[in-house]
């Protein structure tokens, strides 16, 4: 069982930066690949971006590409997610997921792929 709570969200203005983290309660965080989604309103859960559990490999959304970057702090139990350049269709609720285990680059980016999911966190960027 793992239990996530993002945190880090606010109000900025198009070109700012915010950093989000997601805090991950549990013994065998190093052994989780963990993800970030968001959901704007009237619109689906989107992949934003995630990270195997070693670490060693990411993965992004095209539209975030090159101004979003996740990382991973194993001693501490968090995921970060640095979100620089940021723009008015990057508002929209963040959130945190886990699941055990590698599971294949293309499953990286699937909402169904996830077992463990935070309440998310508010990113509103005004114009």
């Amino acid at each position: 069982q793992v239990q996530l709570v993002e945190s880090g969200g606010g109000l900025v203005q198009t070109g700012d930066s915010l950093r989000l983290s997601c805090a991950a309660s549990g013994r065998s965080f190093s052994w989780y690949g963990m993800g970030w989604f968001r959901q704007a309103p009237g619109k689906e859960r989107e992949f934003v971006a995630a990270i195997i559990h070693s670490g060693d490999i990411s993965y992004y959304a095209t539209s975030v590409k090159g101004r979003f970057t996740i990382s991973r702090n194993t001693a501490n139990n968090t995921v970060y997610l640095q979100m620089n350049s940021l723009r008015p269709e990057d508002t929209a609720i963040y959130y945190c997921a886990a699941r055990p285990g590698y599971f294949g680059r293309s499953y990286y980016s699937k909402v169904d792929s996830y077992d463990y999911w935070g309440q998310g966190t508010q990113v509103t960027v005004s114009s």
